[in-house]
């Protein structure tokens, strides 16, 4: 992700059992940049000096929204009736609909995704640095808040016999 919370790029890791699903949707998305190049749109906003650095790169499929807009808009600070990213709104909804799907009595977010990332890779045995750096933080005693499910106490422990 570029410039997230705190203006940080995150780097994460991708499931191999998305590989599929994901080049299937990157297929739809370039039959929607085609359909953008076809009728003339103005192409993706360029941020800061990129529009003068490279002027035609926001109409090339490299610079298209992974997860554009299902419709346009127009840019408020231009005028101009583009195609911008999906609102990080639609994953929110799409979360909570999906939550109430499947029965789920407890509210999730994006960040309980997240949190359950952390964990997960906690319990799995993945050292406190590695998660540090998935997660982006910069001090290492902000990740510590996940180990607190690790603290199973004795009877979490499995001896080493058993293993």
């Amino acid at each position: 992700m570029r410039e997230g919370k705190g203006g940080k790029d995150r780097v994460t890791v991708l499931p191999v059992s998305l590989a599929t699903p994901l080049s299937h949707h990157l297929e739809r998305v370039r039959a929607l940049y085609e359909g953008d190049r076809a009728a003339g749109l103005p192409g993706v906003f360029m941020p800061d000096a990129l529009e003068r650095k490279y002027p035609s790169a926001g109409q090339s499929w490299p610079w298209f929204w992974f997860f554009p807009s299902a419709s346009l808009s127009s840019d408020p600070t231009t005028g101009i009736r583009r195609r911008h990213h999906a609102h990080e709104q639609s994953l929110q909804r799409a979360l909570k609909r999906a939550v109430s799907m499947a029965g789920i009595g407890k509210p999730a977010t994006t960040h309980t995704l997240r949190h359950s990332f952390a964990t997960h890779l906690l319990e799995s045995g993945y050292d406190i640095r590695t998660v540090q750096e998935l997660l982006g933080h910069s001090d290492v005693s902000t990740t510590m808040i996940y180990t607190h499910v690790l603290n199973k106490g004795g009877r979490g422990v499995v001896s080493p016999l058993d293993r």
